[in-house]
């Protein structure tokens, strides 16, 4: 039986409170899930638990995220961090909760110009947020056939009697039981033998669902956080990349050949070497040729964000455009 379900990913950065008093906490690694449902709507809030010792997570978090809860209670370079990292990635729809005597004004300055500047000041009352959120969830539940489905893994395991499951968000298109997929990279093909949402088995997902799929083909032990499923005939796979990049407006220098960047998309973290850059007399608009440690998998117009490690406070670099 088909039913539908509006499922709601939520970035929380900051507060590991917030995500724990609005939901029940479910699989955790350098990344934390909270998950809230009523009837057939869930929200799915994703915590990014080992920043900012790690800039990973913080973009995982981002990446999977429809909306984001940013609560503030000084203003740090951390804090700076977030409003980049949503902003990069486009995280355009969100709530600000501010503490210790903070005002919008104070923030004023940081979030112009970005996504932030169109989110919503709120009260820190975990039960209204809770309804509101799950309204939006509500709204956002389709039963409109896709096409082929999409599905980047962050956790994979083996479940005893029932054997390899992976956990990830369907990022375009839809997937149903038996189909078949393409492991990227690599071209390992598995069938799904079973789909769940938030622990209710369904016979197909779509765009936006958080899924545990059931694999017949493969062991856990061959797949890795950032390996995508797919059978949609459009997904590229490439090593060698040129792009136009569009740098942040914090970014104090050109970029340089032998730069060794990260590109972040979906739930691939890559390191990323410049073999050349052309700026056509923009250094903050630059096209460059990257040299990748391994495959990046995604779709044609999709966008990914450039990150720099060596950074200090300033370890976002950017983003760029893949055709």
């Amino acid at each position: 039986m088909i039913r539908n379900m509006g499922n709601l990913n939520v970035a929380v950065p900051g507060s590991p409170g917030c995500a724990k008093a609005l939901g029940k906490k479910g699989t955790t690694s350098d990344i934390t899930f909270y998950n809230l449902k009523k009837g057939d709507d869930t929200v799915t809030l994703i915590e990014p638990t080992r920043h900012p010792e790690r800039l990973a997570p913080l973009f995982y978090a981002a990446s999977m995220a429809d909306e984001a809860i940013v609560v503030v209670d000084e203003i740090t370079p951390v804090f700076g961090e977030w409003v980049l990292m949503l902003d990069e990635v486009g995280v355009g729809q969100g709530y600000i909760v501010l503490q210790n005597y903070l005002t919008p004004k104070d923030l004023a300055p940081l979030l112009r110009g970005t996504v932030l500047e169109r989110y919503e000041f709120i009260d820190p009352d975990p039960i209204a947020l809770r309804d509101r959120l799950l309204a939006r969830a509500h709204a956002r539940a389709s039963s409109q056939p896709g096409a082929g489905g999409t599905v980047p893994i962050d956790h994979h395991f083996n479940v005893r009697g029932i054997g390899t499951v992976i956990l990830g968000g369907i990022v375009r298109g839809e997937i149903r039981r038996h189909d078949t997929l393409t492991v990227y990279p690599g071209g390992q093909t598995v069938t799904v033998r079973s789909i769940q949402k938030h622990d209710d088995d369904f016979d197909r997902a779509t765009e936006g669902d958080r899924v545990g799929l059931a694999l017949k083909n493969i062991d856990s032990g061959d797949l890795d956080r950032g390996l995508v499923l797919s059978n949609d005939p459009e997904v590229q796979a490439r090593t060698r990349l040129e792009a136009r990049a569009t740098l942040v407006r914090y970014w104090p220098a050109p970029l340089k050949a032998g730069m060794v960047l990260h590109i972040g998309h979906w739930m691939q973290f890559i390191p990323a070497r410049v073999e050349a850059m052309q700026d056509d007399g923009d250094w903050r608009r630059p096209r460059l040729t990257l040299a990748l440690e391994k495959p990046l998998i995604y779709l044609p117009g999709d966008a990914a964000v450039l990150h720099y490690l060596e950074g200090g406070k300033l370890r976002i670099a950017g983003r760029v455009e893949l055709l």
